[in-house]
Protein backbone atom coordinates (compact mmCIF):
# COMPACT_ATOMS: atom_id res chain seq x y z
CA UNK A 1 0.00 0.00 0.00
CA UNK A 2 2.92 2.32 1.27
CA UNK A 3 4.91 1.77 -2.53
CA UNK A 4 1.36 2.16 -4.35
CA UNK A 5 0.91 5.84 -2.78
CA UNK A 6 4.68 6.53 -3.39
CA UNK A 7 4.31 5.88 -6.84
CA UNK A 8 1.44 7.57 -7.46
CA UNK A 9 2.71 10.68 -5.24
CA UNK A 10 6.48 10.49 -7.36
CA UNK A 11 4.95 9.78 -11.36
CA UNK A 12 6.38 12.02 -13.21
CA UNK A 13 3.31 14.17 -14.66
CA UNK A 14 3.07 16.92 -16.85
CA UNK A 15 4.13 20.55 -15.07
CA UNK A 16 0.87 22.65 -16.57
CA UNK A 17 -1.28 22.67 -13.90
CA UNK A 18 1.12 24.30 -11.71
CA UNK A 19 2.69 26.96 -14.23
CA UNK A 20 -1.00 28.07 -14.43
CA UNK A 21 -1.70 27.75 -10.90
CA UNK A 22 1.30 29.67 -9.94
CA UNK A 23 0.30 32.49 -12.73
CA UNK A 24 -3.23 32.96 -11.74
CA UNK A 25 -2.36 32.96 -7.64
CA UNK A 26 0.32 35.88 -8.87
CA UNK A 27 -2.40 37.55 -10.72
CA UNK A 28 -5.12 37.37 -7.57
CA UNK A 29 -2.47 38.56 -5.25
CA UNK A 30 -1.33 41.54 -7.46
CA UNK A 31 -5.04 42.43 -7.64
CA UNK A 32 -5.53 42.18 -4.23
CA UNK A 33 -2.02 44.17 -2.95
CA UNK A 34 -3.58 47.13 -5.21
CA UNK A 35 -7.48 46.69 -4.15
CA UNK A 36 -6.13 47.01 -0.72
CA UNK A 37 -4.33 50.13 -1.20
CA UNK A 38 -6.47 51.62 -3.83
CA UNK A 39 -9.67 50.89 -1.09
CA UNK A 40 -7.82 53.04 1.54
CA UNK A 41 -7.28 50.11 4.33
CA UNK A 42 -3.70 50.18 4.86
CA UNK A 43 -4.35 53.27 6.15
CA UNK A 44 -7.50 52.52 8.27
CA UNK A 45 -6.41 49.41 9.03
CA UNK A 46 -2.60 49.69 9.68
CA UNK A 47 -1.71 53.46 10.19
CA UNK A 48 -5.15 55.01 11.82
CA UNK A 49 -5.77 52.64 14.87
CA UNK A 50 -3.47 53.67 17.91
CA UNK A 51 -3.76 50.11 19.04
CA UNK A 52 -3.46 46.51 17.85
CA UNK A 53 -4.87 43.29 18.40
CA UNK A 54 -2.14 40.72 18.71
CA UNK A 55 -2.14 37.14 17.37
CA UNK A 56 -0.89 34.80 20.74
CA UNK A 57 2.77 34.21 19.88
CA UNK A 58 3.58 36.47 17.87
CA UNK A 59 3.24 39.92 19.93
CA UNK A 60 6.24 40.93 18.57
CA UNK A 61 4.85 41.50 15.34
CA UNK A 62 4.40 45.79 14.84
CA UNK A 63 2.41 47.99 12.68
CA UNK A 64 5.08 50.02 10.58
CA UNK A 65 2.85 52.92 10.60
CA UNK A 66 3.13 54.30 7.28
CA UNK A 67 5.93 52.29 6.21
CA UNK A 68 3.40 49.71 5.47
CA UNK A 69 2.52 50.99 2.58
CA UNK A 70 6.29 50.16 1.59
CA UNK A 71 5.24 46.52 2.59
CA UNK A 72 2.67 46.32 0.09
CA UNK A 73 4.65 47.36 -2.22
CA UNK A 74 7.10 44.65 -1.35
CA UNK A 75 4.52 42.47 -1.60
CA UNK A 76 3.35 43.99 -5.16
CA UNK A 77 6.83 43.25 -6.99
CA UNK A 78 6.86 40.03 -5.29
CA UNK A 79 3.58 39.17 -6.48
CA UNK A 80 5.05 40.13 -10.11
CA UNK A 81 7.66 37.83 -9.96
CA UNK A 82 5.98 34.79 -8.57
CA UNK A 83 3.52 35.37 -11.68
CA UNK A 84 6.10 35.55 -14.65
CA UNK A 85 8.41 33.09 -12.43
CA UNK A 86 11.46 35.22 -12.16
CA UNK A 87 13.61 34.43 -9.17
CA UNK A 88 10.42 32.50 -7.97
CA UNK A 89 11.67 31.12 -5.35
CA UNK A 90 12.78 34.33 -3.84
CA UNK A 91 10.28 36.18 -4.81
CA UNK A 92 7.41 33.87 -3.39
CA UNK A 93 9.44 33.84 -0.03
CA UNK A 94 9.10 37.76 0.08
CA UNK A 95 5.41 37.36 -0.77
CA UNK A 96 4.43 34.83 1.84
CA UNK A 97 6.71 36.53 4.57
CA UNK A 98 5.69 40.27 3.64
CA UNK A 99 1.72 39.11 2.94
CA UNK A 100 1.46 37.38 6.41
CA UNK A 101 3.70 39.82 8.41
CA UNK A 102 0.74 42.26 7.23
CA UNK A 103 -2.07 39.84 8.17
CA UNK A 104 -0.22 39.10 11.50
CA UNK A 105 -0.35 42.85 12.57
CA UNK A 106 -3.70 42.97 13.96
CA UNK A 107 -5.80 39.78 14.91
CA UNK A 108 -9.04 41.95 14.02
CA UNK A 109 -8.87 41.56 10.71
CA UNK A 110 -8.46 37.72 10.77
CA UNK A 111 -10.34 36.49 7.71
CA UNK A 112 -10.04 32.20 6.94
CA UNK A 113 -9.03 33.71 3.27
CA UNK A 114 -6.41 35.19 4.45
CA UNK A 115 -4.97 32.20 6.32
CA UNK A 116 -5.49 30.02 3.30
CA UNK A 117 -3.42 32.32 1.01
CA UNK A 118 -0.56 32.14 3.52
CA UNK A 119 -0.94 28.71 3.92
CA UNK A 120 -0.77 28.47 -0.13
CA UNK A 121 2.20 30.88 -0.62
CA UNK A 122 4.20 28.78 2.46
CA UNK A 123 3.38 25.48 0.17
CA UNK A 124 5.14 27.11 -3.12
CA UNK A 125 8.07 28.20 -1.58
CA UNK A 126 8.44 24.03 -1.42
CA UNK A 127 7.17 23.40 -5.41
CA UNK A 128 8.92 23.98 -8.08
CA UNK A 129 6.56 26.24 -9.72
CA UNK A 130 8.80 28.04 -12.01
CA UNK A 131 10.27 24.54 -13.71
CA UNK A 132 7.44 25.26 -16.83
CA UNK A 133 6.62 28.49 -18.27
CA UNK A 134 8.63 31.19 -16.49
CA UNK A 135 11.58 33.44 -17.07
CA UNK A 136 13.57 31.27 -14.88
CA UNK A 137 12.98 28.05 -16.59
CA UNK A 138 13.82 30.34 -19.97
CA UNK A 139 17.23 31.08 -18.42
CA UNK A 140 18.22 28.29 -16.81
CA UNK A 141 17.88 24.69 -18.46
CA UNK A 142 18.40 23.05 -15.32
CA UNK A 143 15.87 23.94 -13.90
CA UNK A 144 13.55 23.41 -16.77
CA UNK A 145 11.06 20.52 -16.87
CA UNK A 146 7.90 19.77 -18.47
CA UNK A 147 7.13 17.30 -16.43
CA UNK A 148 7.69 17.06 -12.63
CA UNK A 149 6.57 14.10 -9.64
CA UNK A 150 2.91 14.19 -9.28
CA UNK A 151 3.62 15.37 -5.30
CA UNK A 152 4.26 18.88 -6.50
CA UNK A 153 0.54 19.38 -7.90
CA UNK A 154 -1.13 16.98 -5.24
CA UNK A 155 -0.59 18.78 -2.41
CA UNK A 156 -2.49 22.32 -3.42
CA UNK A 157 -5.25 20.10 -4.53
CA UNK A 158 -4.85 18.42 -0.92
CA UNK A 159 -5.02 20.97 0.88
CA UNK A 160 -8.24 22.46 -1.24
CA UNK A 161 -9.76 19.47 0.03
CA UNK A 162 -9.09 20.17 3.42
CA UNK A 163 -10.56 23.59 3.41
CA UNK A 164 -13.67 22.11 1.74
CA UNK A 165 -14.38 19.52 3.62
CA UNK A 166 -12.98 20.97 6.94
CA UNK A 167 -15.92 23.68 5.86
CA UNK A 168 -18.40 21.25 5.60
CA UNK A 169 -17.86 19.01 8.44
CA UNK A 170 -18.42 22.25 10.63
CA UNK A 171 -21.72 22.80 9.20
CA UNK A 172 -22.73 19.71 10.49
CA UNK A 173 -24.52 21.00 13.22
CA UNK A 174 -27.89 21.33 14.82
CA UNK A 175 -28.34 25.38 14.30
CA UNK A 176 -26.92 24.89 10.55
CA UNK A 177 -29.16 22.16 9.39
CA UNK A 178 -32.05 22.44 11.82
CA UNK A 179 -32.18 25.81 12.72
CA UNK A 180 -31.18 27.17 9.47
CA UNK A 181 -28.80 29.53 11.41
CA UNK A 182 -27.54 31.85 10.48
CA UNK A 183 -28.74 31.86 7.05
CA UNK A 184 -32.46 32.24 8.42
CA UNK A 185 -31.38 35.96 10.06
CA UNK A 186 -28.76 37.05 6.89
CA UNK A 187 -30.63 36.05 3.63
CA UNK A 188 -34.20 37.99 4.53
CA UNK A 189 -32.29 41.37 4.43
CA UNK A 190 -31.41 40.70 0.72
CA UNK A 191 -35.05 41.11 -0.14
CA UNK A 192 -33.16 43.81 -2.91
CA UNK A 193 -32.32 41.22 -5.00
CA UNK A 194 -34.12 41.06 -8.46
CA UNK A 195 -36.21 36.96 -8.35
CA UNK A 196 -33.79 35.88 -5.29
CA UNK A 197 -34.68 38.56 -3.21
CA UNK A 198 -38.23 37.31 -2.75
CA UNK A 199 -37.36 33.49 -2.53
CA UNK A 200 -34.96 34.42 0.57
CA UNK A 201 -37.97 35.51 2.72
CA UNK A 202 -39.13 31.84 2.79
CA UNK A 203 -38.32 30.08 5.33
CA UNK A 204 -37.95 26.34 3.24
CA UNK A 205 -35.14 28.20 0.56
CA UNK A 206 -32.83 28.78 3.73
CA UNK A 207 -33.44 24.70 4.96
CA UNK A 208 -32.26 24.25 1.13
CA UNK A 209 -29.60 26.48 1.08
CA UNK A 210 -28.26 25.73 4.50
CA UNK A 211 -28.05 21.49 3.84
CA UNK A 212 -26.98 21.86 0.23
CA UNK A 213 -24.11 24.39 1.74
CA UNK A 214 -23.12 21.38 3.82
CA UNK A 215 -23.36 18.79 1.29
CA UNK A 216 -21.43 20.99 -1.12
CA UNK A 217 -18.17 21.76 1.03
CA UNK A 218 -18.43 17.56 1.51
CA UNK A 219 -18.57 16.48 -1.56
CA UNK A 220 -16.50 18.93 -3.72
CA UNK A 221 -13.63 17.36 -3.00
CA UNK A 222 -14.74 14.04 -4.24
CA UNK A 223 -16.03 15.31 -7.44
CA UNK A 224 -13.22 17.68 -8.38
CA UNK A 225 -10.60 14.27 -7.85
CA UNK A 226 -12.93 12.45 -9.89
CA UNK A 227 -12.58 12.72 -14.09
CA UNK A 228 -15.91 12.09 -15.02
CA UNK A 229 -17.43 14.37 -12.41
CA UNK A 230 -14.76 16.92 -12.74
CA UNK A 231 -16.36 19.38 -14.94
CA UNK A 232 -20.08 19.01 -13.07
CA UNK A 233 -17.62 19.94 -9.53
CA UNK A 234 -16.52 22.92 -11.50
CA UNK A 235 -19.66 24.05 -12.54
CA UNK A 236 -20.99 23.87 -9.06
CA UNK A 237 -17.85 25.99 -8.00
CA UNK A 238 -18.39 29.04 -9.93
CA UNK A 239 -22.43 28.71 -8.75
CA UNK A 240 -21.91 28.52 -5.22
CA UNK A 241 -19.27 31.05 -5.13
CA UNK A 242 -20.48 33.32 -7.49
CA UNK A 243 -23.83 33.37 -5.59
CA UNK A 244 -22.00 33.68 -2.36
CA UNK A 245 -20.12 37.02 -3.68
CA UNK A 246 -23.67 37.93 -4.66
CA UNK A 247 -25.10 37.63 -1.11
CA UNK A 248 -22.04 38.56 1.09
CA UNK A 249 -19.18 40.88 1.09
CA UNK A 250 -16.08 38.66 1.39
CA UNK A 251 -13.40 40.19 -1.16
CA UNK A 252 -11.69 37.93 -3.48
CA UNK A 253 -12.25 34.62 -1.93
CA UNK A 254 -14.74 33.35 -4.26
CA UNK A 255 -12.37 34.30 -7.12
CA UNK A 256 -9.30 32.50 -5.63
CA UNK A 257 -11.31 29.14 -4.74
CA UNK A 258 -12.93 29.40 -8.32
CA UNK A 259 -9.19 29.66 -10.08
CA UNK A 260 -7.04 27.68 -7.31
CA UNK A 261 -9.90 24.71 -8.45
CA UNK A 262 -8.58 25.08 -11.65
CA UNK A 263 -5.40 22.74 -10.59
CA UNK A 264 -7.95 19.49 -10.63
CA UNK A 265 -8.10 19.71 -14.44
CA UNK A 266 -6.24 17.76 -16.65
CA UNK A 267 -2.69 19.12 -18.09
CA UNK A 268 -4.12 19.35 -21.84
CA UNK A 269 -6.85 22.05 -20.25
CA UNK A 270 -4.02 24.17 -18.51
CA UNK A 271 -1.41 23.76 -21.69
CA UNK A 272 -4.35 25.37 -23.86
CA UNK A 273 -4.43 28.36 -21.43
CA UNK A 274 -0.68 28.66 -21.42
CA UNK A 275 -0.96 28.32 -25.65
CA UNK A 276 -3.59 31.13 -25.32
CA UNK A 277 -1.25 33.20 -22.67
CA UNK A 278 1.82 32.70 -25.49
CA UNK A 279 0.33 34.01 -28.40
CA UNK A 280 -1.18 36.60 -27.10
CA UNK A 281 1.68 38.31 -26.15
CA UNK A 282 3.54 36.32 -28.70
CA UNK A 283 5.97 34.32 -26.75
CA UNK A 284 7.57 31.32 -28.10
CA UNK A 285 8.15 27.86 -26.64
CA UNK A 286 11.48 27.04 -26.63
CA UNK A 287 11.45 24.82 -23.49
CA UNK A 288 12.94 21.48 -23.67
CA UNK A 289 11.24 18.33 -23.15
CA UNK A 290 12.74 17.34 -19.52
CA UNK A 291 11.53 15.09 -16.91
CA UNK A 292 11.97 15.69 -13.10
CA UNK A 293 12.35 12.20 -11.64
CA UNK A 294 11.94 11.98 -7.67
CA UNK A 295 15.27 10.41 -6.30
CA UNK A 296 15.27 9.08 -2.80
CA UNK A 297 18.06 11.28 -1.09
CA UNK A 298 18.31 13.48 2.00
CA UNK A 299 16.60 16.66 0.59
CA UNK A 300 13.67 13.93 -0.53
CA UNK A 301 13.25 12.71 2.71
CA UNK A 302 13.35 15.70 4.97
CA UNK A 303 11.12 17.54 2.24
CA UNK A 304 8.67 14.47 2.74
CA UNK A 305 8.90 14.70 6.44
CA UNK A 306 8.06 18.17 6.28
CA UNK A 307 4.86 17.47 3.95
CA UNK A 308 3.62 14.61 6.39
CA UNK A 309 4.12 17.23 9.46
CA UNK A 310 2.49 20.19 7.66
CA UNK A 311 -1.00 18.07 6.40
CA UNK A 312 -0.64 16.17 9.66
CA UNK A 313 -1.56 19.71 11.54
CA UNK A 314 -3.82 20.51 9.40
CA UNK A 315 -5.44 17.40 9.53
CA UNK A 316 -5.51 17.79 13.49
CA UNK A 317 -5.34 21.34 14.62
CA UNK A 318 -8.81 22.39 13.86
CA UNK A 319 -9.95 19.43 16.23
CA UNK A 320 -8.67 21.61 19.00
CA UNK A 321 -12.19 22.91 20.51
CA UNK A 322 -12.56 19.33 21.32
CA UNK A 323 -10.43 19.98 24.56
CA UNK A 324 -12.19 22.91 25.47
CA UNK A 325 -15.57 22.60 27.98
CA UNK A 326 -17.88 24.74 26.73
CA UNK A 327 -20.28 25.87 23.30
CA UNK A 328 -17.46 26.61 20.19
CA UNK A 329 -19.87 28.96 18.71
CA UNK A 330 -20.24 31.08 22.67
CA UNK A 331 -16.37 30.84 23.69
CA UNK A 332 -14.50 30.69 20.25
CA UNK A 333 -11.70 28.68 21.50
CA UNK A 334 -10.55 26.69 18.85
CA UNK A 335 -12.54 28.43 16.42
CA UNK A 336 -9.73 30.32 14.56
CA UNK A 337 -7.73 28.41 11.44
CA UNK A 338 -10.15 25.47 11.26
CA UNK A 339 -12.21 26.55 7.94
CA UNK A 340 -15.47 27.33 9.77
CA UNK A 341 -16.78 29.96 7.45
CA UNK A 342 -19.81 31.97 7.78
CA UNK A 343 -21.36 29.48 10.62
CA UNK A 344 -22.60 31.97 13.58
CA UNK A 345 -24.49 35.24 14.12
CA UNK A 346 -23.19 37.26 17.06
CA UNK A 347 -23.84 40.74 18.82
CA UNK A 348 -22.17 41.94 21.20
CA UNK A 349 -22.24 44.95 23.72
CA UNK A 350 -19.00 45.61 26.23
CA UNK A 351 -18.27 48.12 28.74
CA UNK A 352 -14.92 48.43 30.35
CA UNK A 353 -14.86 50.15 33.95
CA UNK A 354 -12.02 50.94 35.63
CA UNK A 355 -11.28 51.44 39.65
CA UNK A 356 -8.53 52.90 41.37
CA UNK A 357 -8.06 50.66 44.32
CA UNK A 358 -6.53 53.59 46.24
CA UNK A 359 -9.38 55.47 46.16
CA UNK A 360 -12.01 53.19 45.11
CA UNK A 361 -12.78 55.53 42.73
CA UNK A 362 -14.08 54.42 39.43
CA UNK A 363 -15.58 55.57 35.56
CA UNK A 364 -16.31 53.56 32.63
CA UNK A 365 -14.07 54.01 29.51
CA UNK A 366 -15.07 55.37 25.96
CA UNK A 367 -14.12 52.24 23.97
CA UNK A 368 -14.35 54.62 21.17
CA UNK A 369 -11.65 56.87 22.19
CA UNK A 370 -8.99 53.55 21.64
CA UNK A 371 -10.16 51.46 19.16
CA UNK A 372 -11.76 51.75 15.53
CA UNK A 373 -15.76 51.09 14.93
CA UNK A 374 -14.58 47.89 13.49
CA UNK A 375 -12.10 46.99 15.93
CA UNK A 376 -14.83 47.93 18.88
CA UNK A 377 -17.34 45.62 16.67
CA UNK A 378 -14.68 42.40 16.70
CA UNK A 379 -13.94 42.40 20.58
CA UNK A 380 -17.36 42.57 21.60
CA UNK A 381 -17.34 39.26 20.43
CA UNK A 382 -14.47 37.55 21.55
CA UNK A 383 -13.29 36.85 25.13
CA UNK A 384 -9.17 37.08 23.96
CA UNK A 385 -9.68 40.54 22.29
CA UNK A 386 -11.93 41.80 25.63
CA UNK A 387 -8.62 40.37 27.71
CA UNK A 388 -6.01 42.19 25.60
CA UNK A 389 -7.42 45.74 25.96
CA UNK A 390 -8.13 45.20 29.61
CA UNK A 391 -4.28 44.52 29.52
CA UNK A 392 -3.77 47.49 27.33
CA UNK A 393 -6.08 49.81 29.53
CA UNK A 394 -4.64 48.48 32.66
CA UNK A 395 -1.10 49.99 30.74
CA UNK A 396 -2.62 53.46 29.69
CA UNK A 397 -4.18 54.09 33.32
CA UNK A 398 -1.19 53.00 35.02
CA UNK A 399 0.95 55.68 33.08
CA UNK A 400 -1.75 58.14 33.53
CA UNK A 401 -1.17 57.89 37.35
CA UNK A 402 -3.23 54.90 38.37
CA UNK A 403 -1.35 52.51 40.60
CA UNK A 404 -2.59 48.54 39.99
CA UNK A 405 -5.66 49.17 38.42
CA UNK A 406 -8.68 46.98 38.31
CA UNK A 407 -10.91 46.42 35.39
CA UNK A 408 -13.71 44.45 35.29
CA UNK A 409 -16.49 44.65 31.79
CA UNK A 410 -19.77 44.11 31.28
CA UNK A 411 -20.38 42.45 28.02
CA UNK A 412 -23.63 40.18 26.79
CA UNK A 413 -23.82 38.71 23.55
CA UNK A 414 -26.43 37.52 21.23
CA UNK A 415 -25.65 34.95 19.10
CA UNK A 416 -28.08 33.33 16.41
CA UNK A 417 -30.88 35.19 16.85
CA UNK A 418 -31.15 34.44 20.94
CA UNK A 419 -31.59 36.68 23.65
CA UNK A 420 -28.29 38.44 24.85
CA UNK A 421 -26.75 36.74 27.84
CA UNK A 422 -24.37 38.14 29.49
CA UNK A 423 -20.71 36.51 28.42
CA UNK A 424 -18.08 37.50 30.94
CA UNK A 425 -18.25 37.14 34.51
CA UNK A 426 -18.66 40.78 35.97
CA UNK A 427 -16.43 40.17 39.01
CA UNK A 428 -13.43 39.14 37.46
CA UNK A 429 -10.33 41.62 37.45
CA UNK A 430 -9.30 41.22 34.00
CA UNK A 431 -5.68 42.40 35.10
CA UNK A 432 -5.12 39.40 36.75
CA UNK A 433 -6.02 37.35 34.10
CA UNK A 434 -3.10 36.18 31.41
CA UNK A 435 -4.26 34.67 27.99
CA UNK A 436 -3.24 31.00 27.74
CA UNK A 437 -4.04 28.13 25.67
CA UNK A 438 -6.11 26.70 28.53
CA UNK A 439 -10.14 27.47 29.00
CA UNK A 440 -10.93 30.76 29.91
CA UNK A 441 -12.83 29.99 33.03
CA UNK A 442 -14.05 33.82 33.54
CA UNK A 443 -16.31 33.44 30.40
CA UNK A 444 -20.20 32.46 31.95
CA UNK A 445 -20.79 29.23 30.59
CA UNK A 446 -23.77 28.89 27.22
CA UNK A 447 -25.54 26.56 29.79
CA UNK A 448 -27.26 25.35 25.63
CA UNK A 449 -26.05 22.42 23.35
CA UNK A 450 -25.31 23.02 19.93
CA UNK A 451 -24.50 19.21 18.27
CA UNK A 452 -22.25 18.53 16.13
CA UNK A 453 -18.63 18.73 14.66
Amino acid sequence: MNKQILNYLTTPIKAAPLAVFRVIFGLLMLYTTLRFVGQGWVEKYYIVPQFHFKYYGFEFVESLGVYTYLLYLISFLAAIGVTIGYKYRLSILIFFLSFTYCELIDKTYYLNHYYFVSIISFLLIFLPANAYFSIDAFQNKKIAFHKIPRYNIFVIQFMLSIVYFYAGLAKINSEWLFNAMPLKIWLPSRYDLPVLGQLFQLEWVHYVMSWSGMLYDLLIPFLLFNKRTRTFAFVLVVVFHVMTRVLFPIGIFPYVMICATLIFFDASFHEKIITFIRKSFNLKNTQEQAVLEWKPSFRKKTLAVFFIVFFSFQLVFPFRYLLYSDELFWTEEGYRYSWRVMLMEKGGYVQFKVVNPTTDKWFYVENQNFLTEYQQKQMRIQADLILEFAHYLEDYYQEKGISNPEIYVDSFIALNGRTSKRYIDPNVDLTKVKDTWQHKNWILPFNEKIYGF
